[in-house]
């Protein structure tokens, strides 16, 4: 087929891009940028792209030529694609969207490309949650290569132990799980509950088909789709009751709302997941971690299934909450595909991270500095005390940008007064979008919170005042992790340079 992707360059939507190319069709796609990283890899990929958004650009057809990037005045008009994808952050203005509509041409987004084109003859496993969807969801994939399943995947981030964030299924022969189910060559995808697009907004998890899903957490996120706790809270109720017979759900028995949805809610068999010691709301866990030691290497744990001891295993990845996506991922891959234990154990130790999760990208005059996703309060609790596991006597410095629709607004006030406990000095950036006065994060509140806790902490007005304040107080051994969902105006960057110049004090 020939599919044109609208809003081809964001991460999501470039993967489905390369996606569909490496399954053998020919793909489009347009956009305002092509900045690196994606841009490069949509041309390394094969994906023909084409600057801006022109509804002339769906009939340019797939590049045939040695032709670059640009506008299509003066090129030969080219049979309408078979199928246009349109991104998520297309709005009903464009142009491109708009003129598809109206030539009535086949048009879907990114959920539907992948319930139309990849899952049919696959075994999709779905990781959904608030929390850990990217981690747990590349742990799958290590995992079910390790255990020789060739599994295809589509990952929101770059998994280090494969080359890409996605992969096309090998369809090869079904196989009999360890509850005697006949599976297909597993899929494994994040299990996104945002809404696909303008035309149809619904969770894009509720298209994906699951076999198998793993719940890691529920915590009402993504306040521009769902503005009470009640709408997010039904999208994972749907999620859960959409799941078949045959299947199985992995699920985190010490998180009360996963707990509520999925006992009233499941058809589907249900395993639950807990580490040792923590409350599991009257469940016993099938999937039980005991943690041995931590340190900065990792996380040795004692691994539990069915309350038989299955030996140990040694976790590089740091924080409980690394633990606990292991843990759910073993679980997933042994219970619902099959793979032996002592593979999936001995797996775990070669598990080396995804992009931007607890990732070490210089070490200028010995200072660490860090790039991390983490934005909720949970995660950014979770993150810190990991990080804190990494450097048990160093001072850890967060340096954190409000910039999601949720993380820029006061819903979470109270708890990002009190989720920074492992770090020694706290840096305040900038909201990253505007909002009314009422509905704003505080970050001044927030400071004065935590210096009240006998913190430093303090709310910048500028990137450059957090700049001069890391350059002047960071020193060798010191840790410094920055946290943002977004580029948090290539402050990386320009603190490796900042601090290289700095002589120490």
């Amino acid at each position: 087929m020939h599919v044109h992707v609208i809003a081809v360059a964001g991460t999501g939507m470039g993967s489905l891009a390369g996606l569909l190319k490496s399954m053998g069709h020919d793909v489009t796609g347009s956009d305002v940028a092509f900045d690196p990283p994606m841009g490069p890899a949509l041309e390394r990929w094969g994906v023909r792209c084409l600057q801006g958004f022109d509804a002339e650009h769906l009939y340019c057809g797939p590049r045939g030529d040695s032709e670059r990037p640009g506008t299509p005045t003066g090129r030969e008009r080219r049979p309408a694609p078979d199928l246009v994808v349109v991104g998520n952050v297309c709005r009903k203005n464009n142009p491109e969207a708009t003129a598809a509509f109206e030539a009535n041409m086949d048009v879907t987004h990114i959920a539907g490309a992948l319930q139309r084109l990849v899952f049919p003859r696959t075994s999709p496993l779905v990781v959904a949650g608030t929390h850990g969807k990217t981690t747990t969801s590349a742990m799958a994939a290590h995992l079910l290569e390790a255990a020789g399943r060739n599994p295809g995947f589509l990952i929101g981030g770059l998994p280090k132990n494969f080359s890409t964030s996605f992969r096309a299924p090998h369809l090869g022969p079904r196989r009999l799980t360890s509850d005697g189910q006949l599976r297909s060559q597993p899929f494994v995808i994040e299990g996104d509950e945002y809404d696909t697009a303008y035309f149809e907004k619904t969770a894009k998890f509720l298209h994906y088909q699951a076999d198998v899903a793993i719940i890691t957490s529920i915590e009402h996120d993504h306040i521009d789709i769902y503005p009470t706790e009640e709408s997010y809270l039904e999208a994972f109720r749907r999620f859960v009751a959409g799941m078949p017979k045959t299947g199985l759900i992995v699920a985190n028995a010490a998180d009360r709302r996963v707990v509520d949805i999925v006992t009233k809610h499941a058809v589907a068999e249900v395993a639950w997941f807990a580490l040792q010691g923590e409350e599991t709301h009257g469940h016993s866990p099938h999937w039980l971690a005991a943690p041995v030691t931590s340190d900065a290497k990792g996380t040795l744990f004692e691994l539990f299934a069915g309350g038989v001891a299955c030996g140990r295993c040694t976790l590089a990845a740091a924080g409980r909450h690394n633990l606990k996506n292991a843990l759910a991922a073993v679980g997933a891959v042994a219970q619902g595909y099959g793979a032996r234990l002592d593979v999936l154990g001995s797996a775990l130790a070669s598990f080396a991270g995804v992009g931007r999760r607890q990732d070490l990208i210089a070490q200028p005059r010995g200072i660490f500095v860090y790039d991390d996703f983490a934005h909720h309060p949970t995660a950014v609790h979770e993150t810190l005390l990991a990080f804190r596991q990494k450097h048990p006597s160093a001072r850890l410095f967060a340096v954190f940008e409000p910039r999601s629709a949720t993380a820029c607004r006061n819903i979470h006030q109270a708890a990002y007064e009190s989720c920074w406990g492992a770090a020694d000095e706290i840096h305040l950036a900038p909201l990253g979008r505007e909002l009314p006065a009422d509905e704003r994060l505080d970050t001044e509140k927030i400071a004065a919170a935590l210096r009240g806790q006998g913190k430093v902490a303090t709310a910048h007005r500028a990137l450059d005042d957090i700049l001069i304040q890391l350059v002047g107080r960071a020193q060798p051994g010191d840790a410094i992790a920055l946290l943002s969902n977004g580029a948090f105006g290539g402050i990386h960057d320009k603190l490796v340079r900042a601090l290289e110049r700095q002589e120490p004090n």
